[in-house]
């Protein structure tokens, strides 16, 4: 709309410089030379405020978009992530069999529970999650390199696709599209998921690691740091992008804020309050698809929080950040993605203990 009001801006100014009696002479050449002059100047300023103005409206810039991602899986031919600077292929959780709190971890995914369904994402191929994991499983890819994470403060923004039956598909209490965390949903987690309520809620959490020795805040505590989305009623056929945005994470001040948007829409903030994950980045995990069943696509985190514009613009263009795909193909990145038990990240082997649900997810 811009370029056409420019277009026509410049039309008629022309038309102004353009409308002139033939041959004019002497003190009437100079007078309409400088009028010209005067039309020029006036047409240049014109064309330099509506320049100002587009960038002041709040345009939004798709490369500053991309810039910002710090990982990317569009799900079109695998698992692995297209872009990231860790770990980028996903490695499976399960309970150990033996010994409560403890994990076994796996570099194998379940093919038959986990798979790549062609042309059925929202922009090319999407992650479709069949059925649960036994053991409670859950596939993670290592949070370390592909998280903008800092001790000291930072924000960040995580995006998804999903298409699932709320009500239908879903079988587990709680049901996390992502998790990102070293401990659990309840203890330095950010996450937003489906619970057990009649018809199932939407939910977004941000909470802080518990330290040592204290006890933490429930979900069902009027004062957690929750957004809630009642009744979601999401159906098969439909897509719904999701996006969680985080501002003064880890800062030791209260003036922490996160965010939830559904379909280019805010839908609730957390803030006013000092939220610390606290993780070790080398045992922190980014969780897709807990006991979720249904269709994922074009999962990407951003190293600040995207703002309402950026997240309306992402929305509205689902294939906005493909280009990426090409650019780490370009960067040539380490061909490996096996792992041995050594290369799973540190401590993740035996660090996590009792989960902070009943049912025994975190």
């Amino acid at each position: 709309m811009a370029r056409i009001f420019f277009t026509i801006l410049f039309v008629a100014a022309t038309t102004l410089v353009r409308a002139e009696p033939q041959a004019p002479t002497g003190d009437v050449v100079a007078s309409r030379v400088e009028n010209k002059l005067k039309t020029t100047r006036t047409r240049d300023s014109i064309f330099s405020e509506l320049r100002n103005k587009a960038v002041v409206s709040g345009r939004v810039d798709e490369n500053n978009i991309r810039k910002a991602v710090t990982f990317y899986a569009s799900f079109d031919e695998s698992l692995k992530a297209d872009y990231g600077a860790g770990e980028r292929a996903p490695h499976t959780r399960l309970n150990h069999p033996t010994e409560k709190g403890q994990f076994i971890f796996e570099k194998d995914i379940k093919e038959k529970v986990f798979t790549i369904a062609k042309s059925k994402g929202i922009a090319g191929g999407a992650l479709e999650v069949v059925d649960v994991l036994d053991k409670n499983g859950r596939i993670f890819y290592p949070a370390k390199g592909n998280i903008a994470f800092k001790k000291d403060g930072w924000s960040g923004s995580v995006s998804m696709w999903c298409k699932t039956d709320s009500e239908k598909l879903l079988k587990t209490k709680f049901c996390d599209p992502v998790q990102i965390t070293q401990k659990g949903a309840n203890n330095g987690g950010l996450w937003f998921d489906f619970n057990d309520a009649k018809p199932r809620d939407l939910r977004h959490g941000a909470f802080s690691m518990i330290p040592d020795g204290q006890k933490g805040i429930g979900e069902d505590d009027p004062k957690a740091p929750m957004v809630r989305v009642s009744g979601i009623g999401w159906k098969a056929n439909d897509w719904h992008h999701v996006v969680l945005t985080f501002k003064n994470l880890d800062t030791g001040k209260p003036d922490a804020l996160t965010a939830i948007y559904i379909d280019g829409k805010l839908i609730g903030e957390v803030k006013d309050r000092a939220i610390a994950m606290g993780w070790d980045i080398e045992k922190a995990g980014i969780y897709v698809a807990i006991n979720y069943i249904g269709l994922l696509d074009e999962f990407a985190l951003f190293d600040k929080a995207l703002t309402g514009e950026e997240v309306s613009h992402l929305h509205k263009n689902p294939e906005l950040l493909s280009p990426l795909k090409k650019k780490a193909a370009l960067e040539n990145p380490p061909a490996s993605t096996a792992i041995t038990s050594e290369e799973v990240p540190r401590g993740l082997k035996d660090f996590y203990r009792k989960t902070a649900r009943p049912d025994g997810s975190f």
